[in-house]
């Protein structure tokens, strides 16, 4: 559960980097395999953001808008 929490802030970190324009977010998933994402593969940065949540019982944002059904 730890690695998997580091995972995470280590993966908003670099979400950050990415859309601050600080750098090519990159680090190390939990196999040791370095992973690299740029402005191109945003979406997927943020679905392995929601993937970490989801492992850790964490809320994870709504895939669109609600709609509302009367």
């Amino acid at each position: 559960m730890e690695v998997t929490q580091q995972m995470l802030i280590d993966a908003q970190n670099a979400l950050h980097a990415l859309l601050t324009g600080s750098a090519v977010a990159e680090f190390r998933d939990q196999n040791g395999e370095t992973v690299k994402y740029s402005k191109a593969n945003k979406s997927d940065l943020m679905a392995y953001i929601d993937w970490l949540k989801s492992q850790l019982g964490m809320a994870v944002r709504p895939a669109g808008p609600m709609r509302v059904w009367m």
